[in-house]
């Protein structure tokens, strides 16, 4: 039985359900009526304190994804951009992945980590080798990283990865600091998720790869990771060890998109219920090109157009979620994905074990291949030419707004009295110590008519000055 308060995942991600779900949808899908009032519902309305949105129910999300009218589809892609910009702005938060080591005992069938490739070249990062990794990111511009790495107990045990964490933390060169970190790492206990809590770790990422659970068995034939209900219900585990904020995602490709969309909802649905709050993240990875791996063995793949709708639903459905489009999307699609949601996007990307550190970027050890192959400054320079603020701030996770406290002051619009000033202050830090100066010219005629947005006048002097100050006096790090 459906029961979105059970610590089963079979339960929680009800295969029955999601079958019911999808027929629920597709006969409705002309419903006209059905879908405007499913659209009224999920507008956002203003209050006295900013903006709130109801979010949508899996069932109400499935029939708009199922919808095929143009008016309609249009007026989602619309309401969805209400809603990033009501609690978001224009405001886009700036990361990239650091690959630890690509030693792994798993048998994906999707992954050129897994661990019957013989061609691809194993690697592991020395801890110097981390420190030289984080300097050429810290170069970049670089402030938030996610760690990644394969599940090997032998050569990547938990005291590696914390051993990591601490390196990542430690290093301070010229301006630059890490002051985010990531972990996008393997299912594990509850004991070594407290372990990456204390080392002070941002959000812990998992992507489900797909929900139909004969599928991942059938993805997943050999390894630690072939044990479904473990791997779905990592994220309680995660949580019960006091992670406040938890990203989810599916591999799209895999296994039909309507149905690991509402696998998706219903996994987002679970976490509220019993925890409160919902995933920090989304994140909407396609199936791409790698060592070892060809895209089109899978029989699922979708359209950008497609892709761009999942967005625009998700961001609607569960509107105060970060949503993460990666380098694995090209400039394009990734301009389409701005518009219906998408609030963090990665920049001068590498894949690669080691990567970061080689001057030309290597192709022997990626995860994926990359389809946007722009540097960071490139990027930056790109989202501000689109009138987004390329945002490189970390203060709510290092103010201990997390969890429950971040989404509170987000649902009740809040959030951005903190955030759209900590946004124009990092790029401020940005446009000092590391932009083109064509870079420089447009972000300091973006932040100029930026700070005038800014309605409390005491926040808006208070940025001011420090903005002045990081371009006059060197200081960095002011934060709301």
């Amino acid at each position: 039985m459906y029961n979105p308060k059970s610590m089963k995942a079979e339960e929680f991600i009800h295969h029955g359900e999601i079958l019911e779900t999808l027929e629920y949808a597709e006969a409705n899908k002309d419903n006209e009526k059905l879908i405007d009032e499913i659209l009224e519902k999920a507008r956002p309305r203003k209050i006295d304190t900013g903006c709130v949105c109801n979010g949508l129910t899996h069932r109400e999300a499935a029939v708009l994804l199922a919808c095929e009218l143009p008016d309609k589809i249009e007026k989602m892609y619309k309401i969805a951009e209400e809603i990033k910009l009501a609690f978001y702005g224009n405001r886009i938060v700036m990361f990239a992945p650091l690959y630890l080591s690509n030693y792994c005992v798993n048998s994906c069938l999707y992954c050129p980590y897994h661990t019957k490739n013989h061609t691809i070249p194993r690697k592991k990062l020395t801890q110097e080798e981390v420190r030289n990794e984080v300097i050429a990111l810290q170069d970049m511009g670089h402030k938030r990283l996610a760690l990644e790495a394969g599940e090997d107990p032998v050569n990547n045990p938990i005291e590696y990865i914390l051993d990591c964490i601490n390196t990542v933390y430690s290093v301070h060169h010229k301006n630059g600091d890490i002051r985010r970190v990531n972990v996008n790492i393997a299912a594990t206990t509850v004991d070594n998720y407290r372990k990456l809590k204390e080392a002070g770790i941002g959000t812990y990422i998992l992507f489900q790869e797909t929900y139909h659970k004969e599928s991942y068995e059938r993805l997943h034939p050999s390894g630690p990771k072939h044990d479904y209900a473990y791997h779905t219900e990592a994220m309680d585990r995660a949580m019960e060890a006091g992670i406040d904020d938890v990203g989810i995602g599916v591999l799209f490709g895999l296994e039909l998109y309507k149905y690991e969309f509402v696998g998706l909802m219903m996994h987002a649905e679970h976490l509220e219920a019993v925890h409160g709050v919902g995933p920090h993240t989304i994140s909407v990875p396609r199936v791409k090109r790698a060592d070892d791996i060809n895209p089109d063995v899978f029989d699922n793949g979708i359209s950008d157009e497609t892709f761009t709708k999942i967005a625009a639903c998700i961001r609607i459905a569960v509107p105060y979620t970060g949503m993460i489009i990666s380098t694995r999307e090209k400039e394009a699609v990734r301009k389409q994905m701005l518009k219906v949601g998408i609030s963090q996007i990665s920049g001068g990307s590498r894949t690669s074990v080691g990567g970061y550190t080689e001057e030309e970027r290597p192709h022997d050890t990626e995860q994926f291949d990359v389809s946007d192959p722009r540097t960071l400054d490139e990027v930056v320079s790109w989202l501000i030419d689109n009138d987004h603020i390329p945002s490189f701030c970390t203060a709510c996770y290092r103010e201990g707004r997390t969890g429950d406290r971040f989404m509170e002051l987000c649902k009740s619009g809040q959030i951005i009295n903190c955030c759209h000033p900590n946004a124009l202050m990092t790029l401020a830090e940005y446009l000092e110590d590391y932009a083109s100066s064509d870079t420089k010219r447009k972000g300091y005629e973006m932040i100029e008519r930026e700070l005038k947005k800014i309605s409390k006048e005491k926040v808006r002097e208070a940025a001011e000055k420090n903005i002045q100050d990081i371009r006059l006096s060197n200081c960095r790090d002011f934060r709301f």
